[in-house]
């Protein structure tokens, strides 16, 4: 971007929004200024990674029994105090800690919201310069206003969201989020550091050509699963098959491909991993509600993914989600098989 005349930034387009939500009284808008000064900070690091001490293992697993890499720790570490600072957030739930981080401060007790989060999604790709990101959701906490934020105020369903998004660490760096009015997205323009809108409005086509899964696991997928892969990859020009594959296993850069170009994205359960590998809580519930704001669908399966109600901070889910015929069909042939 060179010319800035009509470039409108994050923190402007927040301000114009914010009379939307009468309720929120800026305090939703704060919010989100701060995740774009963390996302601005660890995009950074990512950017530097190959020439500072940032690069491998810390040496550590976190709570999923996953090797913690050094900007995994680094991203949870800035998103956290940027979330302090900002006055606005009680408690965090986070992939990399076991338990909730309460804000135990006048602001953190008095503070509305409550923050979830994957700092830095695709981790295990960073040594190898491909696209990772952040993902984060945000809920309005049950608890009361003055007291200490618990688990229950993040094991909410997904349709109590009051904001999602990602950011996506590439070729360019994108914010992509929604306060349940459509979805926007913003490129970060390193000549003047801020996030500028360049995605308004975004909707996902009803259908598409990708499909996106590691097909390296067939073997311990699904039978509907397996009919799925088996119907994308057939020849029928009425139906614009077969389809491409397409998987990085970064979920933020396959889910930000086949919402821009149309897709499926699916990781379901396997007989390794019976109930998924992703997280309902900081992974699938910001995804479904930013497919479902751009016109797409996101399911275990056999249900909305937004009407599920954690039972737990860590829980993992199947997860399909993407373009909605896609997603629909995908869902018949589950429908189907199980039935048979």
């Amino acid at each position: 971007m060179t010319e800035h005349n009509n470039v409108q930034t994050l923190n402007q387009f927040i301000i114009q929004r914010q009379a939307e939500y009468p309720n929120a009284s800026g305090e939703l808008s704060r919010l989100l200024h701060h995740i774009g000064i963390a996302s601005k900070i660890v995009n950074r690091a990512v950017n530097k990674a190959g020439l500072v001490d940032v690069l491998g293992a810390h040496g550590d697993q976190n709570v999923q029994g996953e090797d913690q890499q050094k900007l995994d720790v680094f991203a949870d570490t800035h998103f956290i105090n940027a979330l302090r600072g900002s006055g606005e957030c009680a408690a965090i739930a986070s992939e990399e800690n076991e338990d909730i981080i309460i804000f135990d401060d006048a602001m953190g007790r008095n503070a509305k919201y409550v923050f979830c989060m994957d700092p830095l999604d695709g981790s295990s790709n960073i040594d190898v310069n491909v696209s990772i990101g952040t993902i984060f959701s945000i809920y309005q906490r049950v608890s009361k206003k003055g007291e200490l934020p618990t688990k229950e105020d993040f094991l909410q369903e997904g349709t109590k969201q009051v904001a999602a998004g990602y950011v996506i660490y590439g070729s360019s760096t994108m914010l992509v989020y929604t306060t349940g009015n459509g979805v926007n997205g913003f490129t970060l323009d390193p000549s003047i550091g801020e996030f500028c809108l360049s995605h308004p409005n975004i909707k996902t086509p009803k259908n598409g050509k990708i499909y996106s899964i590691n097909e390296g696991n067939y073997i311990n997928l699904p039978g509907g699963v397996k009919k799925y892969i088996k119907y994308c990859q057939e020849k029928d020009p009425k139906t614009n098959r077969p389809y491409t594959s397409r998987y990085i296993g970064s979920l933020v850069a396959d889910f930000h491909r086949n919402l821009l170009k149309g897709g499926i994205f699916i990781y379901p359960n396997t007989s390794a991993n019976s109930n998924g590998k992703l997280r309902l809580l900081y992974e699938c519930n910001p995804i479904a509600f930013i497919a479902e704001q751009a016109g797409g669908k996101a399911t275990n399966g056999v249900e909305r993914i937004l009407k599920i109600k954690p039972d737990s901070i860590h829980q993992r889910v199947p997860f399909y989600t993407g373009s909605s015929a896609m997603v629909k069909k995908a869902e018949d042939f589950l429908d189907f098989f199980n039935n048979i």
